[in-house]
């Protein structure tokens, strides 16, 4: 990567058409009358994330971060605005998407690995490191139909960690397991930062763990961006938020 930036972007806005029922929305796409209601999810965003940055992104509920980190990992579309990103990102959003519940556990690191774009000789390298972090032993090579929530999130985990990105996305909602089984993804979370040129951006409402795993905060609060800067100043900004 020759650019300085992971993550660029230039006055982005997200808008939700909502409407009142399934009704009114199928009644718009025949071209009937059923004006919906236009939700501003983010609005006018420009910032720029460097390569080893940790970058926290705070706000309450409904400030617009879930939807910015679609657009950023590729789910969502912007409705206007530019998203660069200069990197593979892996993200520990929601664990268990992604998982094919008819084949096993094993199968699973292969179609994920596959989606992170991996080669079938990379996934094999890592193969037994995520079954050894994951701690689902021999329901390894059962179907993942068959597993709780809590394995499915454990695996999900190990894989979305051991792919070595450049560009690591991190929802705090990663207490995934028991207290000890947290406190390893947090482990594994702090050797990944340190990793050379790894970009970290952490979405939390903990101001303990921004100061934790990150130097700048980003606050978002109705889909705009109200701070950008030390992590400090920038918790001081979300926590006087009413």
């Amino acid at each position: 990567m020759s650019e300085s930036y992971a993550i660029k972007l230039v006055d982005v806005t997200k808008r939700y058409r909502l409407f009142k029922n399934d009704k009114a929305k199928l009644m718009n796409l025949f071209g009937k009358h059923s004006k919906p209601h236009i939700k501003l999810a983010n609005d006018n965003i420009s910032l720029e994330i460097k390569r080893g940055e940790s970058v926290s992104i705070l706000g309450r509920n409904g400030a617009g971060k879930s939807t910015l980190l679609k657009m950023v990992t590729g789910v969502l579309e912007p409705t206007s605005g530019e998203i660069h990103v200069n990197g593979r990102i892996s993200a520990l959003l929601e664990l268990t998407a992604g998982f094919d519940k008819d084949i096993t556990g094993r199968e699973n690191i292969y179609l994920r690995g596959r989606l992170l774009g991996l080669k079938t000789n990379e996934i094999q390298e890592l193969e037994q490191d995520i079954i050894d972090f994951a701690e689902i032993d021999e329901y390894i090579d059962q179907p993942t139909r068959t597993y709780s929530s809590g394995m499915r999130a454990r695996l999900g985990f190990a894989i979305n960690s051991s792919v070595s990105p450049d560009i690591l996305i991190v929802d705090e909602a990663l207490s995934v397991g028991d207290v000890q089984f947290s406190k390893k993804c947090q482990n594994r979370i702090h050797s990944l930062i340190q990793k050379k040129h790894m970009t970290v951006i952490l979405v939390t409402h903990s101001p303990q763990a921004a100061r934790d795993f990150t130097s700048r905060g980003i606050v978002l609060k109705s889909g705009k961006v109200i701070f950008d800067g030390n992590i400090e100043e920038a918790i001081d900004n979300y926590q006087s938020q009413k």
